[in-house]
């Protein structure tokens, strides 16, 4: 029900119709305080799943894969065609189950274009999450970040 309602009530609304949005993922569960924004074009999986906080973004064609908890906490930004992905399987079982885990964004972190989070990572305070990157384990805040796989390269410094 969930996805029709997006491509039918949201896909194609405009920018500022980002409260209608924000409503139509309030009925499906998902916890939102203050006001966040999320991208018409945006994909998320299970809204119920996920938290968003004050002026926190997900941007275009940004996927948010929600099998587990998501957290982007204020003023985080996840730039377009990144995904965010809380699900995997066990690779050592026969039947493969699937597995989740949390992701945590926190506050004023960002991460690039088409960056993709394991599950289970967190992506630290004020931490930059670079373009294509791969996080296969949790970032440190105050830090840039990039690579494949992910790794902190010098401290984030903010001048003004």
């Amino acid at each position: 029900m969930w996805q029709y309602v997006w491509y039918i009530g949201c896909a194609w609304t405009p920018k500022p119709a980002n409260g209608w949005r924000l409503l139509w993922l309030k009925i499906f569960g998902a916890r939102i305080s203050g006001k966040p924004f999320v991208h018409q074009r945006a994909r998320i999986l299970i809204p119920w799943n996920l938290t968003m906080h004050h002026r926190s973004c997900v941007g275009d064609r940004a996927n948010i894969y929600s099998l587990g908890k998501i957290e982007i906490h204020e003023y985080a930004t996840v730039a377009q065609e990144a995904y965010i992905c809380t699900g995997t399987h066990r690779f050592d079982k026969r039947k493969m189950n699937l597995v989740t885990a949390p992701i945590t964004i926190e506050e004023n972190a960002f991460i690039g274009a088409r960056a993709f989070l394991n599950p289970g990572v967190t992506i630290g305070k004020y931490c930059v999450v670079g373009a294509g990157s791969i996080v296969t384990k949790d970032m440190p805040g105050w830090m840039i970040c990039a690579g494949n796989p992910c790794v902190p390269i010098k401290p984030r410094i903010i001048t003004d």
